[in-house]
């Protein structure tokens, strides 16, 4: 019962609406408002015209004015195809908004309200409805196919050549970590993370494999030319690995690793001469909000040669003898069988052939 005269009272506020509205109408149309608002509309119909004018001007011109200058030329191989797919985005999407814009405003105006006609009735176009469901279906499956195929590209297998860097994220930092000559990066253990000895990746320093990483907090350094597969994890919450100018993103994701990987075309110092901007770096962001500290989560990608990047990981301690200096680096059994992957849960026992 209750239901009943709360829907009743609805109905009957919605019956009293509609007849203010109709008495207000005849009320304008008696003293001679009604000319007035026709006149209005005439007004108004002028002012769509003019909008449409002057905003496809504007549209035209911001993107003359600002092309190329957000974030310029892409910096790896993925990079360039990321931006072929986004352009074609554009184009398509691009000619879709002329094409309804021009006609949304110019219908407003062209059919403002007249005394000389009324409005056509013109319910239902079965051809019309059939050809606006098809074709924009058919253009977001060849958008959604490519865009597909560029994300297995991205996330699937790198080539064998590729050297590897771990990408840690924490609030409110980036850690990277480099295999040694054995190009493999040793098992942790996120249990065994202890920054106060010498341990802030949790490595098990029982496996030889560790025993030649390189730990570098806040910078990663990357080979021109070389892919390099990059091997995501984060300590706390979920982060995202963000590389604007490669065009690449990975979340970071507690337990999960993740993986992507891509190939550097410019050296930092040919990216500084193409930009003209002395200041110029590569940057890794975090673009996923994590905490308060979000905004500071920065690290510098620096692009070499093959002999500068040689020259500083000559330069660098291995993180064992780091948080080990009374032991020397132990050289790997030659029969021993080490995962490539890295362990991020429970500490799993290396196997040895017989």
């Amino acid at each position: 019962m209750q239901t009943f005269f709360i829907v009743a009272i609805l109905g009957l506020g919605f019956l009293i609406t509609f007849q203010i509205a109709k008495a207000s109408e005849y009320v304008a149309v008696l003293r001679g408002e009604e000319k007035a608002r026709k006149q209005t509309n005439k007004v108004n119909a002028f002012m769509l015209l003019a909008f449409l004018i002057i905003g496809l001007i504007g549209v035209y011109y911001c993107n003359e004015k600002l092309k190329g200058k957000i974030l310029g030329e892409a910096a790896s191989d993925h990079g360039v195809l990321i931006d072929r797919m986004l352009y074609i985005t554009i184009a398509l999407t691009g000619i879709v908004f002329i094409i309804t814009q021009v006609c949304l405003f110019w219908f407003s105006f062209k059919y403002q309200e007249s005394d000389k006609r009324k409005a056509y009735y013109y319910p239902h176009n079965n051809k019309l409805e059939l050809i606006w469901t098809v074709i924009p279906a058919i253009a977001l499956t060849v958008l959604v196919g490519f865009g597909l195929f560029y994300w297995f590209k991205i996330t699937g297998n790198s080539p064998k050549d590729s050297m590897v860097v771990e990408v840690t994220g924490s609030q409110f930092k980036w850690e990277f970590r480099y295999p040694g000559k054995d190009k493999i990066l040793g098992k942790k253990y996120f249990k065994k993370t202890d920054e106060a000895r010498g341990n802030p990746m949790g490595q098990l320093w029982d496996d030889p494999a560790n025993h030649d990483d390189v730990y570098n907090p806040g910078e990663m350094h990357l080979v021109v030319n070389k892919p390099v597969h990059l091997v995501i994890n984060a300590k706390d919450v979920i982060h995202d690995v963000g590389l604007a100018h490669f065009r690449m993103k990975m979340d970071a994701v507690p337990g999960t690793p993740t993986t992507m990987w891509f190939t550097p075309k410019y050296t930092t110092k040919q990216m500084i001469e193409k930009t003209g901007k002395p200041e110029f770096v590569y940057e890794l962001s975090c673009d996923q909000m994590c905490g308060k500290g979000h905004y500071s989560m920065r690290a510098v990608v620096i692009v070499e040669t093959q002999e500068e990047f040689d020259a500083w990981m000559a330069s660098k301690k291995p993180q064992y003898i780091v948080a080990n200096p009374d032991k020397g680096p132990s050289e790997p059994k030659k029969d021993s069988v080490i995962s490539k992957v890295p362990v991020v849960g429970a500490p799993v026992a290396m196997k040895t052939k017989n």
